[in-house]
């Protein structure tokens, strides 16, 4: 199995040095423009939402927003999320 290997590796030069250098390539792309961080943040998560209908109390708009809605629906595979700050504006 490893001779073959080591018989095709020789025979297709041209292919393992492109190859290579492909991957090389890619790794120097990734280092240069993927975001990590060293130090990831340490605040959960938060989702503020801002929604205006005249006449509705804070209250209301907590309730409609963060019960049954298609928001909370949307937002409730986001587990980390611990704080839901509702604005009345």
């Amino acid at each position: 199995m490893i001779g073959k290997l080591i018989d095709f590796v020789l025979r297709e030069r041209f292919l393992v040095v492109a190859l290579s250098l492909l991957l090389l390539i890619g790794g120097l792309y990734a280092f240069k423009y993927l975001n990590i961080e060293a130090y990831p943040d340490p605040a959960p998560p938060r989702i503020e939402v801002i929604a205006q209908n005249p006449g509705w109390s804070a209250e209301e708009m907590e309730r409609q927003i963060t019960l049954d809605s298609p928001t909370s629906s949307a937002t409730s595979s986001l587990s980390r999320i611990t704080t839901w700050i509702v604005k009345k504006c």
